[in-house]
């Protein structure tokens, strides 16, 4: 991209600590994974796994028109796109993740949410949004539905939900054809709400002229 890249425009030491902090800036859609894994906190980036496909399917998919690395995660939002993680204890899988970082992160989850008002929250992963909805079930509710790709039934403080394949390289659920379609799926449910909202604007001008 031209120009001063939006990294350039904020603290150099940005993300180089033990735990990420997300590139959110008002997005359109904020995209969620469960937590960091080794390599991402040490090289102070997202998705910056050797394996993880997250960047080449952002690109391949539509969703961005530029290829981009781990590098550029901070320019997401010049995109309209969010990064954050439930959970910030980076770890080298989730096995060791406790139900109560699942409940606190829930709980800053949906205060981000409510705070930021994206047009939709992706999460990456089936696993991370089945442990959101226990996360937020009481004692004896009803156990856990069937989770598909794709839009949602249910919103997060208001906010349609989207869930993508996890994109990690040990994700063998799915392959990097049916990755590739969750994430064009996700391009054309943000490009028919686009169009939407300029439908509804253009007959809003007609009401006042």
């Amino acid at each position: 991209m031209s120009g001063l890249r939006l990294r350039d425009r904020l603290d150099p030491r940005w993300g180089r600590t033990a735990t990420l902090r997300g590139a959110v800036a008002g997005p359109r859609v904020l995209f969620v994974g469960i937590n960091p894994g080794i390599r991402s906190a040490q090289l102070g980036h997202h998705f910056a796994g050797y394996s993880n496909r997250f960047w080449k399917l952002l690109h391949e998919s539509g969703l961005v028109t530029t290829p981009l690395t781990f590098e550029d995660d901070v320019d997401l939002p010049l995109w309209g796109f969010g990064l954050t993680n439930l959970i910030a204890r980076p770890t080298p899988g989730i096995d060791t993740l406790q139900p109560d970082e699942y409940r606190n992160g829930r709980a800053r989850l949906l205060r981000k949410v409510a705070r930021l008002r994206p047009d939709v929250v992706a999460f990456l992963g089936v696993t991370i949004y089945r442990a959101i909805l226990a996360a937020g079930r009481t004692q004896g509710a009803p156990g856990a539905r069937p989770i598909r790709v794709g839009l949602q039934p249910d919103r997060l403080s208001g906010v349609r939900v989207f869930v993508l394949p996890n994109p990690s390289g040990r994700n063998a659920n799915f392959s990097y054809a049916e990755m590739l379609e969750a994430f064009r799926s996700l391009r054309r449910f943000i490009g028919r709400r686009a169009g939407l909202a300029r439908a509804r604007q253009a007959l809003r001008d007609q009401r006042l002229e």
